[in-house]
Protein backbone atom coordinates (compact mmCIF):
# COMPACT_ATOMS: atom_id res chain seq x y z
CA UNK A 1 0.00 0.00 0.00
CA UNK A 2 2.83 2.40 0.81
CA UNK A 3 4.13 4.15 -2.28
CA UNK A 4 0.91 3.86 -4.24
CA UNK A 5 0.73 7.08 -6.27
CA UNK A 6 -2.32 9.21 -5.66
CA UNK A 7 -3.14 12.86 -6.26
CA UNK A 8 -5.73 13.62 -3.63
CA UNK A 9 -8.06 16.59 -3.48
CA UNK A 10 -8.64 18.46 -0.21
CA UNK A 11 -11.84 16.52 0.47
CA UNK A 12 -10.18 13.08 0.17
CA UNK A 13 -9.11 11.47 3.47
CA UNK A 14 -5.57 10.18 3.87
CA UNK A 15 -5.29 6.41 4.12
CA UNK A 16 -3.80 5.21 7.38
CA UNK A 17 -1.60 2.77 5.51
CA UNK A 18 0.26 5.55 3.70
CA UNK A 19 1.87 7.34 6.66
CA UNK A 20 5.51 6.21 6.37
CA UNK A 21 7.83 7.36 3.59
CA UNK A 22 11.51 7.59 2.85
CA UNK A 23 11.42 11.30 2.06
CA UNK A 24 8.84 13.99 2.79
CA UNK A 25 8.83 17.23 0.80
CA UNK A 26 6.70 19.97 2.35
CA UNK A 27 5.49 22.44 -0.28
CA UNK A 28 4.88 21.95 -4.02
CA UNK A 29 6.28 25.29 -5.21
CA UNK A 30 9.20 26.07 -7.48
CA UNK A 31 11.77 24.27 -5.31
CA UNK A 32 9.64 21.57 -3.68
CA UNK A 33 8.20 20.34 -6.96
CA UNK A 34 11.71 19.87 -8.33
CA UNK A 35 13.02 18.13 -5.21
CA UNK A 36 10.06 15.73 -5.05
CA UNK A 37 10.26 14.86 -8.74
CA UNK A 38 14.01 14.26 -8.77
CA UNK A 39 13.74 11.99 -5.71
CA UNK A 40 10.75 10.13 -7.13
CA UNK A 41 12.77 9.40 -10.26
CA UNK A 42 14.72 7.01 -8.04
CA UNK A 43 12.14 4.26 -8.20
CA UNK A 44 13.26 2.49 -5.05
CA UNK A 45 12.26 5.27 -2.64
CA UNK A 46 8.86 6.40 -1.37
CA UNK A 47 8.28 10.15 -1.66
CA UNK A 48 5.48 12.19 -0.10
CA UNK A 49 4.77 15.68 -1.44
CA UNK A 50 2.56 17.81 0.80
CA UNK A 51 0.83 21.00 -0.37
CA UNK A 52 -1.41 23.24 1.73
CA UNK A 53 -3.28 24.66 -1.27
CA UNK A 54 -5.45 23.26 -4.02
CA UNK A 55 -4.74 21.54 -7.32
CA UNK A 56 -3.86 23.68 -10.35
CA UNK A 57 -6.90 22.86 -12.47
CA UNK A 58 -8.17 26.36 -13.14
CA UNK A 59 -8.30 28.83 -16.04
CA UNK A 60 -6.69 31.45 -13.82
CA UNK A 61 -3.62 29.21 -13.66
CA UNK A 62 -3.56 27.97 -17.24
CA UNK A 63 -4.37 31.21 -19.04
CA UNK A 64 -1.39 33.61 -18.86
CA UNK A 65 -3.44 36.81 -18.99
CA UNK A 66 -5.57 35.74 -16.02
CA UNK A 67 -2.77 35.69 -13.43
CA UNK A 68 -4.04 38.84 -11.61
CA UNK A 69 -7.26 36.95 -10.79
CA UNK A 70 -5.29 34.70 -8.45
CA UNK A 71 -4.21 37.59 -6.23
CA UNK A 72 -6.35 37.63 -3.11
CA UNK A 73 -7.93 34.29 -4.04
CA UNK A 74 -7.57 30.88 -2.39
CA UNK A 75 -4.42 30.43 -4.50
CA UNK A 76 -2.71 33.28 -2.64
CA UNK A 77 -1.54 33.10 0.98
CA UNK A 78 -2.46 36.78 1.10
CA UNK A 79 0.12 37.88 3.63
CA UNK A 80 0.08 41.53 4.71
CA UNK A 81 3.10 43.27 6.21
CA UNK A 82 3.05 45.21 9.44
CA UNK A 83 2.74 49.02 9.11
CA UNK A 84 6.05 50.48 7.94
CA UNK A 85 7.21 53.88 9.16
CA UNK A 86 9.37 54.16 6.05
CA UNK A 87 6.20 53.94 3.93
CA UNK A 88 4.30 56.50 6.03
CA UNK A 89 2.57 53.71 7.97
CA UNK A 90 1.36 51.77 4.93
CA UNK A 91 1.00 47.98 4.98
CA UNK A 92 2.31 46.12 1.94
CA UNK A 93 0.23 43.27 0.50
CA UNK A 94 2.60 40.31 0.15
CA UNK A 95 1.10 37.75 -2.20
CA UNK A 96 2.57 34.23 -2.30
CA UNK A 97 1.43 31.22 -4.30
CA UNK A 98 -0.65 28.59 -2.49
CA UNK A 99 -1.36 25.40 -4.44
CA UNK A 100 0.40 22.97 -6.73
CA UNK A 101 3.17 24.94 -8.39
CA UNK A 102 3.27 27.61 -5.68
CA UNK A 103 4.31 30.97 -7.07
CA UNK A 104 4.98 29.44 -10.49
CA UNK A 105 1.23 28.87 -10.85
CA UNK A 106 0.21 32.48 -10.22
CA UNK A 107 3.21 34.63 -11.19
CA UNK A 108 3.95 36.64 -14.33
CA UNK A 109 5.87 33.65 -15.79
CA UNK A 110 9.17 35.52 -16.27
CA UNK A 111 12.26 33.30 -16.39
CA UNK A 112 15.14 35.27 -14.84
CA UNK A 113 18.21 33.27 -13.87
CA UNK A 114 20.06 35.70 -11.63
CA UNK A 115 23.29 37.58 -12.28
CA UNK A 116 26.70 35.93 -12.30
CA UNK A 117 27.62 37.86 -9.15
CA UNK A 118 24.50 36.60 -7.34
CA UNK A 119 25.64 33.01 -7.65
CA UNK A 120 29.25 33.80 -6.85
CA UNK A 121 27.98 35.50 -3.68
CA UNK A 122 26.03 32.34 -2.80
CA UNK A 123 29.24 30.32 -3.23
CA UNK A 124 31.27 32.71 -1.09
CA UNK A 125 28.71 32.67 1.72
CA UNK A 126 28.38 28.89 1.61
CA UNK A 127 32.11 28.26 1.20
CA UNK A 128 31.24 25.95 -1.68
CA UNK A 129 32.02 26.53 -5.35
CA UNK A 130 29.17 24.19 -6.30
CA UNK A 131 26.88 27.20 -5.69
CA UNK A 132 29.00 29.44 -7.96
CA UNK A 133 28.07 30.70 -11.40
CA UNK A 134 30.05 28.17 -13.42
CA UNK A 135 28.43 25.29 -11.55
CA UNK A 136 24.97 26.84 -11.78
CA UNK A 137 25.35 27.21 -15.55
CA UNK A 138 25.55 23.43 -15.62
CA UNK A 139 22.26 23.23 -13.76
CA UNK A 140 20.59 25.62 -16.16
CA UNK A 141 21.83 23.57 -19.10
CA UNK A 142 20.16 20.56 -17.46
CA UNK A 143 16.96 22.41 -16.55
CA UNK A 144 16.13 24.35 -19.70
CA UNK A 145 14.49 23.57 -22.98
CA UNK A 146 15.53 26.90 -24.48
CA UNK A 147 13.75 27.86 -27.70
CA UNK A 148 15.98 30.74 -28.73
CA UNK A 149 19.32 31.25 -30.44
CA UNK A 150 21.67 28.36 -29.58
CA UNK A 151 24.21 29.08 -26.84
CA UNK A 152 25.66 25.74 -25.72
CA UNK A 153 27.77 27.35 -23.00
CA UNK A 154 24.94 29.18 -21.28
CA UNK A 155 21.67 27.60 -22.42
CA UNK A 156 20.14 24.14 -22.20
CA UNK A 157 18.00 22.22 -24.69
CA UNK A 158 15.82 19.21 -23.93
CA UNK A 159 15.34 19.85 -20.21
CA UNK A 160 11.98 19.89 -18.40
CA UNK A 161 11.59 23.70 -18.36
CA UNK A 162 10.29 25.24 -21.58
CA UNK A 163 11.67 28.77 -21.93
CA UNK A 164 10.95 31.07 -24.87
CA UNK A 165 10.57 34.71 -25.80
CA UNK A 166 7.25 35.84 -27.28
CA UNK A 167 7.02 35.28 -31.03
CA UNK A 168 5.63 38.75 -31.68
CA UNK A 169 6.23 41.17 -28.78
CA UNK A 170 3.76 44.04 -28.56
CA UNK A 171 4.83 47.46 -29.91
CA UNK A 172 5.09 48.83 -26.37
CA UNK A 173 7.72 46.18 -25.51
CA UNK A 174 9.74 46.96 -28.61
CA UNK A 175 9.52 50.67 -27.77
CA UNK A 176 11.08 50.01 -24.39
CA UNK A 177 14.04 48.24 -25.99
CA UNK A 178 14.47 51.05 -28.52
CA UNK A 179 14.28 53.70 -25.80
CA UNK A 180 16.91 51.91 -23.71
CA UNK A 181 19.22 51.69 -26.71
CA UNK A 182 18.78 55.40 -27.35
CA UNK A 183 19.98 56.05 -23.79
CA UNK A 184 23.13 54.02 -24.40
CA UNK A 185 21.96 50.94 -22.49
CA UNK A 186 23.13 47.75 -24.22
CA UNK A 187 20.45 45.64 -25.87
CA UNK A 188 20.77 41.85 -25.82
CA UNK A 189 19.07 39.04 -27.71
CA UNK A 190 17.80 37.66 -24.41
CA UNK A 191 17.89 38.75 -20.75
CA UNK A 192 19.73 35.67 -19.49
CA UNK A 193 23.05 34.32 -20.69
CA UNK A 194 25.57 37.03 -21.60
CA UNK A 195 23.39 39.86 -20.27
CA UNK A 196 23.60 38.43 -16.76
CA UNK A 197 27.38 38.39 -16.93
CA UNK A 198 27.54 42.09 -17.80
CA UNK A 199 26.64 45.48 -16.32
CA UNK A 200 23.02 44.91 -17.29
CA UNK A 201 20.98 45.79 -20.34
CA UNK A 202 17.57 45.53 -21.96
CA UNK A 203 15.93 42.59 -23.73
CA UNK A 204 12.64 40.99 -24.61
CA UNK A 205 11.61 38.85 -21.64
CA UNK A 206 11.80 35.06 -21.47
CA UNK A 207 8.52 33.46 -20.41
CA UNK A 208 7.19 30.12 -19.23
CA UNK A 209 4.37 29.95 -21.80
CA UNK A 210 3.91 27.11 -24.29
CA UNK A 211 1.16 27.09 -26.93
CA UNK A 212 -0.51 29.96 -25.15
CA UNK A 213 -0.65 28.19 -21.75
CA UNK A 214 1.28 28.70 -18.50
CA UNK A 215 3.96 26.15 -17.73
CA UNK A 216 4.27 25.91 -13.95
CA UNK A 217 7.22 24.17 -12.33
CA UNK A 218 4.81 21.56 -10.96
CA UNK A 219 3.54 20.78 -14.46
CA UNK A 220 7.07 20.59 -15.83
CA UNK A 221 8.49 18.33 -13.12
CA UNK A 222 5.84 16.50 -11.10
CA UNK A 223 2.86 16.04 -13.42
CA UNK A 224 4.76 13.71 -15.80
CA UNK A 225 5.40 11.39 -12.82
CA UNK A 226 1.78 11.21 -11.67
CA UNK A 227 1.51 7.49 -12.45
CA UNK A 228 4.58 6.50 -10.44
CA UNK A 229 3.74 4.16 -7.57
CA UNK A 230 6.44 5.62 -5.32
CA UNK A 231 5.07 9.18 -5.31
CA UNK A 232 2.17 10.34 -3.15
CA UNK A 233 0.85 13.89 -3.47
CA UNK A 234 -1.59 15.33 -0.94
CA UNK A 235 -3.23 18.73 -1.33
CA UNK A 236 -5.03 20.56 1.46
CA UNK A 237 -2.23 19.44 3.79
CA UNK A 238 -1.10 22.21 6.16
CA UNK A 239 2.18 21.39 7.89
CA UNK A 240 1.87 22.40 11.55
CA UNK A 241 5.16 21.24 13.06
CA UNK A 242 8.13 18.94 12.76
CA UNK A 243 8.33 15.67 14.68
CA UNK A 244 11.55 14.88 16.54
CA UNK A 245 13.49 12.05 18.05
CA UNK A 246 15.93 14.06 20.10
CA UNK A 247 17.45 16.45 17.57
CA UNK A 248 16.56 14.33 14.56
CA UNK A 249 13.49 15.21 12.50
CA UNK A 250 11.53 12.01 11.88
CA UNK A 251 8.49 13.47 10.14
CA UNK A 252 5.80 16.12 10.24
CA UNK A 253 2.46 16.84 11.86
CA UNK A 254 -0.08 17.94 9.25
CA UNK A 255 -3.67 19.16 9.21
CA UNK A 256 -5.46 17.37 6.38
CA UNK A 257 -9.10 18.40 5.99
CA UNK A 258 -8.85 19.74 9.53
CA UNK A 259 -7.68 16.40 10.93
CA UNK A 260 -4.30 16.15 12.61
CA UNK A 261 -2.13 13.44 11.06
CA UNK A 262 1.47 12.34 11.43
CA UNK A 263 3.68 11.34 8.50
CA UNK A 264 7.04 9.73 9.13
CA UNK A 265 10.21 10.10 7.03
CA UNK A 266 12.74 7.30 7.33
CA UNK A 267 15.57 9.38 5.87
CA UNK A 268 14.91 13.12 5.44
CA UNK A 269 12.30 15.85 5.53
CA UNK A 270 12.64 18.85 3.20
CA UNK A 271 10.92 22.14 4.00
CA UNK A 272 9.99 24.03 0.83
CA UNK A 273 7.21 26.18 2.25
CA UNK A 274 8.56 29.57 1.18
CA UNK A 275 10.22 32.46 2.96
CA UNK A 276 7.29 33.00 5.34
CA UNK A 277 5.98 29.56 6.18
CA UNK A 278 9.35 27.79 6.37
CA UNK A 279 10.64 29.98 9.23
CA UNK A 280 7.17 29.86 10.81
CA UNK A 281 7.18 26.05 10.95
CA UNK A 282 10.79 26.05 12.16
CA UNK A 283 10.03 28.42 15.02
CA UNK A 284 6.77 26.76 16.01
CA UNK A 285 8.68 23.46 16.08
CA UNK A 286 11.34 24.84 18.43
CA UNK A 287 14.05 25.86 15.96
CA UNK A 288 14.86 29.56 16.01
CA UNK A 289 15.74 32.51 18.25
CA UNK A 290 15.49 31.37 21.86
CA UNK A 291 13.88 34.61 23.06
CA UNK A 292 11.24 34.48 20.31
CA UNK A 293 10.32 30.88 21.11
CA UNK A 294 10.30 31.39 24.88
CA UNK A 295 7.96 34.36 24.53
CA UNK A 296 5.35 31.98 23.12
CA UNK A 297 6.02 29.04 25.43
CA UNK A 298 7.65 26.95 22.70
CA UNK A 299 10.31 24.51 24.02
CA UNK A 300 13.65 25.21 22.36
CA UNK A 301 15.03 22.30 20.34
CA UNK A 302 17.79 24.30 18.64
CA UNK A 303 18.68 27.96 19.16
CA UNK A 304 19.22 29.50 15.71
CA UNK A 305 18.94 33.29 15.94
CA UNK A 306 18.85 33.73 12.15
CA UNK A 307 15.50 32.03 11.64
CA UNK A 308 13.06 34.70 10.46
CA UNK A 309 15.77 37.35 10.08
CA UNK A 310 17.38 38.81 6.93
CA UNK A 311 13.99 39.18 5.17
CA UNK A 312 14.46 40.64 1.67
CA UNK A 313 12.18 41.54 -1.23
CA UNK A 314 12.28 43.54 -4.45
CA UNK A 315 10.58 46.88 -3.84
CA UNK A 316 9.15 48.71 -6.86
CA UNK A 317 7.49 52.00 -7.80
CA UNK A 318 4.94 52.11 -10.59
CA UNK A 319 5.50 54.72 -13.29
CA UNK A 320 2.56 54.95 -15.70
CA UNK A 321 1.76 56.40 -19.12
CA UNK A 322 -1.58 56.77 -20.90
CA UNK A 323 -2.02 55.23 -24.35
CA UNK A 324 -3.22 57.25 -27.30
CA UNK A 325 -5.54 54.33 -28.07
CA UNK A 326 -6.07 50.89 -26.51
CA UNK A 327 -3.19 48.50 -27.16
CA UNK A 328 -3.12 44.71 -26.99
CA UNK A 329 -1.53 42.85 -24.08
CA UNK A 330 0.85 40.03 -24.95
CA UNK A 331 1.37 36.84 -22.91
CA UNK A 332 1.03 37.62 -19.22
CA UNK A 333 1.60 41.31 -19.91
CA UNK A 334 5.35 41.40 -19.25
CA UNK A 335 7.41 41.16 -22.43
CA UNK A 336 10.37 43.47 -21.77
CA UNK A 337 12.94 43.62 -18.98
CA UNK A 338 15.78 45.98 -18.09
CA UNK A 339 18.56 45.77 -15.51
CA UNK A 340 20.98 48.62 -14.90
CA UNK A 341 23.25 50.24 -12.34
CA UNK A 342 22.47 53.32 -10.26
CA UNK A 343 26.25 53.74 -9.85
CA UNK A 344 28.78 52.60 -12.45
CA UNK A 345 31.14 51.46 -9.68
CA UNK A 346 28.80 48.63 -8.66
CA UNK A 347 29.78 45.08 -9.63
CA UNK A 348 26.27 44.19 -10.83
CA UNK A 349 22.93 45.85 -11.65
CA UNK A 350 20.93 47.21 -8.72
CA UNK A 351 17.98 48.52 -10.76
CA UNK A 352 15.25 46.20 -12.01
CA UNK A 353 12.70 47.50 -14.53
CA UNK A 354 9.72 45.32 -15.41
CA UNK A 355 7.31 46.59 -18.05
CA UNK A 356 3.62 45.70 -17.77
CA UNK A 357 1.48 46.28 -20.83
CA UNK A 358 -1.50 47.53 -18.86
CA UNK A 359 -1.92 50.37 -16.34
CA UNK A 360 -1.44 49.30 -12.72
CA UNK A 361 -3.28 51.53 -10.22
CA UNK A 362 -1.03 53.41 -7.82
CA UNK A 363 -1.75 52.95 -4.10
CA UNK A 364 -4.52 55.27 -2.95
CA UNK A 365 -2.04 57.21 -0.81
CA UNK A 366 -0.43 58.70 -3.92
CA UNK A 367 -3.64 60.48 -4.92
CA UNK A 368 -2.87 59.67 -8.56
CA UNK A 369 -5.49 58.64 -11.11
CA UNK A 370 -4.92 55.65 -13.35
CA UNK A 371 -5.63 56.00 -17.06
CA UNK A 372 -8.22 53.68 -18.56
CA UNK A 373 -5.70 52.53 -21.16
CA UNK A 374 -1.97 52.68 -20.61
CA UNK A 375 1.11 50.85 -19.39
CA UNK A 376 3.20 50.75 -16.23
CA UNK A 377 6.91 50.30 -15.69
CA UNK A 378 7.83 49.05 -12.24
CA UNK A 379 11.07 50.77 -11.31
CA UNK A 380 12.53 48.35 -8.78
CA UNK A 381 15.45 47.73 -6.46
CA UNK A 382 17.30 44.63 -7.61
CA UNK A 383 19.73 44.62 -4.66
CA UNK A 384 18.02 46.28 -1.67
CA UNK A 385 20.15 46.90 1.39
CA UNK A 386 17.23 47.06 3.86
CA UNK A 387 16.56 43.97 5.93
CA UNK A 388 13.37 42.90 7.67
CA UNK A 389 12.28 40.12 10.00
CA UNK A 390 9.45 37.74 10.81
CA UNK A 391 7.97 37.24 14.27
CA UNK A 392 5.44 34.80 15.66
CA UNK A 393 2.11 36.04 16.97
CA UNK A 394 1.54 32.75 18.75
CA UNK A 395 2.58 29.09 18.91
CA UNK A 396 -0.29 27.62 16.88
CA UNK A 397 -0.56 26.65 13.23
CA UNK A 398 -3.32 29.24 12.70
CA UNK A 399 -1.45 32.07 14.44
CA UNK A 400 -0.36 34.56 11.80
CA UNK A 401 3.24 35.47 11.13
CA UNK A 402 4.08 39.12 11.76
CA UNK A 403 6.07 40.29 8.74
CA UNK A 404 8.21 43.41 9.15
CA UNK A 405 9.91 43.95 5.76
CA UNK A 406 11.41 47.29 6.83
CA UNK A 407 11.61 48.62 3.24
CA UNK A 408 13.63 51.73 2.35
CA UNK A 409 15.15 51.82 5.81
CA UNK A 410 18.71 52.10 4.49
CA UNK A 411 19.73 55.38 2.80
CA UNK A 412 21.34 53.50 -0.11
CA UNK A 413 17.90 52.14 -1.03
CA UNK A 414 16.32 55.57 -1.30
CA UNK A 415 19.22 56.77 -3.46
CA UNK A 416 18.81 53.74 -5.74
CA UNK A 417 15.02 54.22 -5.79
CA UNK A 418 15.38 57.81 -6.97
CA UNK A 419 17.81 56.69 -9.69
CA UNK A 420 15.44 53.90 -10.74
CA UNK A 421 12.43 56.20 -11.04
CA UNK A 422 14.42 58.86 -12.88
CA UNK A 423 15.70 56.25 -15.34
CA UNK A 424 12.19 54.91 -15.77
CA UNK A 425 10.83 58.36 -16.60
CA UNK A 426 13.67 58.99 -19.04
CA UNK A 427 12.88 55.71 -20.78
CA UNK A 428 9.09 56.17 -20.85
CA UNK A 429 9.29 59.74 -22.09
CA UNK A 430 11.70 58.78 -24.87
CA UNK A 431 10.92 59.31 -28.54
CA UNK A 432 10.31 55.60 -29.15
CA UNK A 433 7.09 55.80 -27.11
CA UNK A 434 5.71 58.97 -28.73
CA UNK A 435 3.54 57.15 -31.32
CA UNK A 436 1.94 55.03 -28.58
CA UNK A 437 1.42 57.24 -25.51
CA UNK A 438 -0.27 60.57 -24.90
CA UNK A 439 1.60 61.39 -21.70
CA UNK A 440 2.94 60.40 -18.30
CA UNK A 441 0.46 60.07 -15.43
CA UNK A 442 2.74 58.87 -12.62
CA UNK A 443 4.83 60.19 -11.06
CA UNK A 444 5.12 63.19 -13.48
CA UNK A 445 7.62 65.99 -12.88
CA UNK A 446 8.46 66.54 -9.20
CA UNK A 447 11.24 68.10 -7.14
CA UNK A 448 13.37 65.81 -4.99
CA UNK A 449 11.06 66.11 -1.97
CA UNK A 450 8.07 65.26 -4.13
CA UNK A 451 9.89 62.30 -5.66
CA UNK A 452 10.77 60.90 -2.23
CA UNK A 453 7.12 61.32 -1.21
CA UNK A 454 6.01 59.46 -4.34
CA UNK A 455 8.46 56.64 -3.65
CA UNK A 456 7.30 56.16 -0.07
CA UNK A 457 3.62 56.31 -0.99
CA UNK A 458 3.77 54.22 -4.15
CA UNK A 459 6.15 51.43 -3.08
CA UNK A 460 4.86 47.91 -3.66
CA UNK A 461 6.73 44.63 -4.01
CA UNK A 462 7.45 42.12 -6.74
CA UNK A 463 6.36 39.41 -4.26
CA UNK A 464 9.88 38.00 -4.13
CA UNK A 465 10.15 37.35 -0.39
CA UNK A 466 13.35 35.51 0.46
CA UNK A 467 16.42 35.02 2.67
CA UNK A 468 14.69 34.27 6.02
CA UNK A 469 16.62 31.03 6.74
CA UNK A 470 19.84 31.85 4.96
CA UNK A 471 22.66 29.59 3.86
CA UNK A 472 26.03 30.53 5.24
CA UNK A 473 28.69 30.09 7.90
CA UNK A 474 28.11 32.96 10.33
CA UNK A 475 26.08 32.99 13.54
CA UNK A 476 22.92 34.11 11.73
CA UNK A 477 23.01 31.30 9.18
CA UNK A 478 20.35 28.60 9.35
CA UNK A 479 21.57 26.05 6.80
CA UNK A 480 24.98 24.95 5.59
CA UNK A 481 26.16 24.52 2.01
CA UNK A 482 24.20 21.24 1.76
CA UNK A 483 21.03 22.99 2.99
CA UNK A 484 21.09 21.01 6.23
CA UNK A 485 19.72 22.88 9.25
CA UNK A 486 22.47 23.54 11.79
CA UNK A 487 22.22 21.35 14.88
CA UNK A 488 19.39 19.20 13.46
CA UNK A 489 19.59 15.88 11.66
CA UNK A 490 17.23 14.66 8.95
CA UNK A 491 16.10 18.14 7.90
CA UNK A 492 16.95 20.34 4.94
CA UNK A 493 15.44 23.54 3.58
CA UNK A 494 15.00 24.11 -0.15
CA UNK A 495 13.24 27.32 -1.13
CA UNK A 496 13.88 31.07 -1.41
CA UNK A 497 14.41 31.36 2.35
CA UNK A 498 17.93 29.84 2.04
CA UNK A 499 19.19 32.62 -0.23
CA UNK A 500 21.92 34.63 1.53
CA UNK A 501 20.94 37.64 -0.59
CA UNK A 502 18.07 38.22 -2.98
CA UNK A 503 19.14 37.62 -6.60
CA UNK A 504 18.83 40.11 -9.43
CA UNK A 505 15.44 39.61 -11.08
CA UNK A 506 12.50 37.29 -10.55
CA UNK A 507 13.24 34.36 -8.25
CA UNK A 508 11.41 31.40 -9.86
CA UNK A 509 14.43 30.20 -11.85
CA UNK A 510 16.87 30.36 -8.89
CA UNK A 511 14.33 28.39 -6.85
CA UNK A 512 14.37 25.66 -9.50
CA UNK A 513 18.16 25.51 -9.17
CA UNK A 514 17.78 25.18 -5.38
CA UNK A 515 15.41 22.25 -5.89
CA UNK A 516 17.85 20.57 -8.26
CA UNK A 517 20.76 21.15 -5.88
CA UNK A 518 19.03 19.68 -2.84
CA UNK A 519 17.92 16.62 -4.80
CA UNK A 520 21.46 16.05 -6.07
CA UNK A 521 22.89 16.30 -2.57
CA UNK A 522 20.30 13.93 -1.10
CA UNK A 523 20.76 11.42 -3.89
CA UNK A 524 24.53 11.51 -3.42
CA UNK A 525 24.37 11.09 0.36
CA UNK A 526 21.93 8.19 0.22
CA UNK A 527 23.44 6.67 -2.93
CA UNK A 528 20.16 6.81 -4.82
Amino acid sequence: MIGETEIREESTPVRRGAEEFDFIVCGAGSSGSVAAARLAECGGVRVLLLEAGEDDDADSVREPAQWPLNLGSSRDWGFVAQPAATLEGRQLPLSMGKGLGGGSSINVMVWARGHKEDWNHFAAEAGDDAWGYESVLGYYRRIEDWRGAPDPVRRGVGGPVHVAQPDAPQPIARAMIQSAEALGIPVFDNPNGAMMEADGGAAIAELRILNGKRQSVYQSYVAPLATRRNLTIITGALVSRLLFDGKRVVGVEVLVDGQRRHFKAQFETILSLGAVNTPKVLMQSGIGPEDELSAHGIPVVQHLPGVGRNHQDHIAFGCTWAYRKPEAVGGGGCEAKLYWKSDSRLVQPDILQCQLEFPVPSPAETGLETPEHGWTMFAGLAQPKSRGRLRLSGPGVNDAVLIEPNPLSEPEDMAAAIAAVELCRELGNGAAFTPLVSGETAPATRDRKGLVEFIRRSAVTYWHQSCTAKMGRDSMSVVDNELKVYGIKGLRIADASIMPRIPTGNIMAPCVVIGERVADMIRAQHEL
